[in-house]
């Protein structure tokens, strides 16, 4: 089951990574931000859960940088381009 988890947050974070590559999903919208959220919240408990302070560094940050840019989406901005 642990490996189920595992591998339903990394494909939400892949999913939204490849869709935003191939240009069919903007890194800037919601769709985007919740996948990467919720794909970086599971594995973030998963890291926390098993111990591994490396994978949870990783994801933990990736959760509250997702959650940052959907909080500024929310409130009507558009979060800082990558550059």
């Amino acid at each position: 089951m642990e490996q189920l988890i595992q591998i339903v947050g990394a494909l939400l974070i892949l999913a939204a990574f490849i869709l935003a590559q191939l240009g069919r999903l903007n890194p800037h919208s919601r769709s985007y931000l919740v996948a990467n959220l919720a794909g970086s919240a599971i594995l973030t408990v998963d890291a926390w859960v098993g111990e591994e302070w490396g994978f949870f560094l990783l994801e933990s940050v990736w959760a509250l940088v997702s959650a940052y840019g959907l909080v500024q989406v929310l409130r009507g901005r558009t979060p800082a381009a990558a550059h």
